[in-house]
């Protein structure tokens, strides 16, 4: 069995800005705040990380800034995918020379590519590094799905360690465990499906309500796995309005607003992402003081 990178929930971490620019002084609060509420790791210039707006050098820079005030205290996981497989591997070996402790790599967009093609690219990225790969499986947004099949056929390479499985689809993921076993880890990519995604064996979740709710859905796997269910369960359902909300606008949108409402950075963020309509914006500020939040 491979070690997870992690267990529990790692946050996939906006990149604040102040108009264009990074924003490096409040990307430090808020690794700082993650790290106090005990996160159990951290998934930079991912999606909710703007990564596909950020030149290459914004992306190295803000995974080597990430990676040196974190200081190993919990796993940096870059993202470091792309529709070109020679610039993933470029993307993956520079994020491993400044520091991170494994990899996200989302399936080819646009271009896509078959499900022969899916094994070829990422057992070749895998090949060009020696840290540990997520394979990250986001249909909705990629138009590529990884099939059950196809995880079982990387499933035995040494450096691919889990899958970060945002499909939804909970047939095709009964069928990928059935096949991979506990060869790699499995860990969900929707914040409204924790708990069901723990229940087949999760290892945990890679989260967008983690920024600003670290704590609490850090506790929510963890409660799982000392078997008290019934509690990660209710954590589950009592959270589900604000992770509606979190995903009432095209992400991150929303949590770059909620983020902003809480006081960590601007809102600002790169076209073509445009800002929140004030309904929606109202209905989010409303469920983050439903969760306590001083929003």
């Amino acid at each position: 069995m491979k070690t997870p990178l992690f267990k529990g929930a790692a946050t996939a971490i906006i990149t604040p800005m102040k108009g264009r620019a990074v924003d490096y002084e409040a990307f430090a609060n808020i690794l700082d705040a993650q790290l106090d509420a005990g996160i159990d790791a951290l998934v930079v210039c991912g999606t909710t990380g703007e990564a596909s707006t950020l030149t290459d050098k914004e992306q190295i820079d803000t995974i080597e800034f990430a990676a040196k005030r974190v200081a190993g205290r919990v796993p940096v996981i870059a993202g470091a995918g792309s529709n070109d497989t020679e610039h993933a591997i470029s993307l993956c070996q520079e994020s491993c020379r400044v520091g991170a402790d494994g990899l996200l790599v989302v399936t080819p967009y646009y271009n896509k590519t078959s499900q022969r093609g899916l094994i070829h690219m990422y057992t070749k990225i895998a090949d060009s590094v020696d840290k540990p790969l997520i394979l990250y499986n986001v249909p909705s947004r990629t138009g590529v799905n990884i099939e059950p099949s196809t995880y079982a056929a990387l499933a035995d390479h040494p450096n691919i360690n889990a899958i970060k499985e945002a499909g939804g689809n909970f047939s095709k993921i009964v069928e990928t465990v059935s096949l991979v076993g506990d060869k790699l880890a499995l860990y969900s990519g929707n914040d409204d499906q924790i708990v069901p995604m723990l229940s087949l064996g999760g290892s945990g979740v890679i989260s967008v309500l983690s920024n600003v709710l670290p704590a609490e859905t850090s506790k929510m796997c963890h409660l799982f796995f000392e078997g008290k269910i019934k509690e990660s369960a209710a954590m589950q359902c009592k959270y589900l309005p604000l992770i509606n909300a979190l995903f009432s606008d095209v992400n991150p949108i929303p949590v770059k607003e909620a983020m902003a409402m809480l006081g960590y950075c601007t809102a600002d963020m790169r076209e073509p992402l445009f800002p929140m309509d004030d309904a929606k914006r109202e209905n989010l500020r409303r469920e983050l003081r439903a969760a306590g939040l001083n929003a």
